[in-house]
């Protein structure tokens, strides 16, 4: 049974709390488990959760700040002490080839696992998945930032009532979708006459970040958009000056982008009470909202509703 749903492993900035771990967010998606943005500790906190290391498939960084990549050390190493037996592809701004290079050799070890560098060198850099199409979009922030969406292609649902109109169904069913047509006495049946579209689902994580094109790139009618709110609006100056959104703003997003569920997470240790964050983001955002805490499990909303072509 597929299974698509974001583990949260650390929803700190800056500096970790007696609650709060450093970043970490691990994504399961079918056959795809994308590690995104492993902080320090992101080992450990997996070990408190249903991942493990041979699980990953795929890490995503967004950029080389300690509280997004300090993690990736024990993360690589603990791949190859596992003898993880399938290749694990690692994305990063290429830009920070250097950091990872440091990062993945920051000791001695014995490295076994077998792990496929790929860069992202290019705004709107896609990269094409068995369940769908990885994408990532140049942020806004001090050193060279990119977010990552996730794209199921759209299929179709046969409509019932359709196929029986036109006398279709057994195996003629399976080649009307294939071929797209089937020519029945006569007349041609497209696959559009007798389905409806089944848009697929989406998948953003918006990390470090002042207000800018990417957020809305990828945050555009994700099912589940996963982004920062380091700062209330009371602090929006100094967000603006570091490069950071606030709960307002990512709600704002979320509401302009057509997003269904919203997680916030990446919150500033001067904070004590999330509640403000839900507080704040719910006077702009009236879907699923989730304030992001350690160690819990958050599903990616059922498909949308399949609509006519």
């Amino acid at each position: 049974m597929s299974m698509r749903e974001l583990v949260v492993l650390g929803t700190a900035s800056q500096t970790p709390t007696r609650v709060r771990n450093h970043n970490g967010y691990v994504l399961r998606w079918d056959d795809e488990v994308i590690l995104f943005d492993p902080g320090e500790g992101s080992q450990r906190q997996l070990l408190h959760t249903g991942v493990t290391a041979t699980d990953l498939t795929r890490i995503c960084v967004t950029h080389f700040h300690g509280d997004h990549c300090l993690g990736l050390p024990g993360t690589i190493q603990r791949l190859s002490l596992d003898r993880v037996p399938h290749p694990v592809a690692v994305h990063f701004p290429a830009g920070g080839a250097e950091y990872f290079a440091r990062l993945r050799h920051a000791s001695s070890f014995h490295e076994t696992a077998e792990l496929r560098v790929e860069p992202i060198d290019a705004d709107g850099q896609r990269i094409i998945l068995g369940v769908g199409t990885l994408e990532a979009r140049r942020l806004r922030h001090p050193i060279e930032t990119y977010g990552y969406r996730l794209v199921e292609p759209d299929g179709c649902r046969m409509l019932p009532e359709k196929l029986a109109a036109y006398g279709i169904a057994g195996p003629a069913v399976g080649e009307l979708l294939r071929v797209g047509h089937l020519d029945l006495d006569g007349r041609r049946v497209t696959r559009d006459e007798v389905s409806v579209t089944r848009p697929g689902q989406r998948f953003a994580f918006v990390m470090d970040t002042g207000l800018c094109d990417g957020v809305y790139a990828l945050a555009e009618h994700a099912d589940l958009l996963v982004i920062e709110s380091t700062f209330l609006s009371s602090e929006a100056a100094l967000a603006a000056e570091v490069g950071h959104l606030t709960a307002a703003q990512a709600a704002r997003v979320a509401t302009e982008s057509g997003v269904r569920t919203l997680l916030l997470t990446h919150f500033s240790q001067r904070y004590a009470d999330p509640r403000r964050f839900h507080d704040e983001a719910r006077e702009h955002f009236t879907g699923e909202l989730v304030i992001a805490e350690d160690l819990t499990t958050v599903p990616v909303p059922p498909r949308r509703v399949a609509s006519a072509r």
